[in-house]
């Protein structure tokens, strides 16, 4: 892997190690309310300062972490483990199915995915669990239309055609002879789409539209912080500066992985 592709794994673990075992030895609770500690600067007593309730910032940044990336991975999950099943359904058997599916990519496609995630954020009632359907709903697609398009290639494929020769059925042709190879491309735009997802998570907290209070999360930190830009830029500024890092880090992990899939792929 790229030297970009290790040093974004290396910070994608220690923000994932930070928010596991911080809560167990940091002193202190991301919901405790100091009235003394109002809108602290960063300093010795508060590394990140405080927010407008006297909460520690660094605990909250923390149990954002563990909410943003914990829930973005999961909608993932869920996203490519749908488009996997749609997209090698509808690759290998083609015909008025292939069309269908695809016409159906084509709609989800067609809207930008944030307006969408809304949306379906609107309907269902606020929450952590509304933010997973929303973001696994968008993400879906682009899993099935990638794997639609490798399917069509492999299914031509002289150990596909070997297979089907020796009575194999169209189940075992698709579970142990194509869809293995379709895995390591999943994962890699899983990769490459978790930076979005975690902008997206980010996105719908910010209107309050995600977990609610007093459950942190980078967005809701965002959106409450703004108010106080002037006088406490630090409530604000640190949960952006964590957005921006996590996501910027995923994408570069994404693109070390995507290089070496492509160079294996040539090869």
């Amino acid at each position: 892997m790229a030297p970009k592709g290790k040093i974004s794994a290396a910070i994608i673990g220690l923000i994932l190690l930070a928010s596991l075992i911080m809560p167990f030895v940091y002193p202190y609770d991301p919901h405790a309310i100091d009235l003394d500690s109002l809108k602290e600067p960063p300093g010795p007593g508060h590394p990140l300062g405080t927010d407008q309730k006297g909460r520690d910032m660094l605990a909250r940044l923390l149990e954002g972490a563990t909410i943003s990336i914990s829930v973005s991975l999961l909608a993932a999950v869920v996203a490519m483990g749908i488009g996997l099943a749609l997209g090698l359904v509808s690759g290998y058997f083609g015909g008025k199915l292939d069309m269908a599916l695809m016409g159906l990519v084509d709609l989800v496609l067609s809207f930008p995915s944030l307006l969408l995630a809304i949306g379906v954020s609107v309907v269902l009632p606020a929450g952590i669990y509304t933010v997973m359907i929303a973001i696994a709903f968008v993400g879906w697609a682009s899993f099935a239309r990638l794997t639609r398009g490798y399917v069509l290639s492999l299914k031509e494929a002289q150990y596909v055609e070997a297979a089907r020769a020796i009575g194999c059925g169209h189940g075992r042709v698709l579970m142990k002879h194509i869809l293995p190879q379709c895995v390591p491309l999943a994962l890699t735009l899983m990769t490459l789409k978790l930076g979005g997802y975690i902008i997206t998570e980010a996105s719908l907290s910010f209107l309050g539209l995600g977990a609610q209070p007093p459950v942190a999360t980078w967005g809701s930190m965002i959106s409450q912080g703004r108010a106080y830009i002037a006088v406490a830029p630090w409530i604000a500024l640190f949960p952006g500066i964590a957005i921006a890092g996590t996501a910027l880090s995923f994408n570069l992990l994404g693109d070390a992985l995507s290089a070496r899939f492509g160079l294996k792929m040539r090869g």
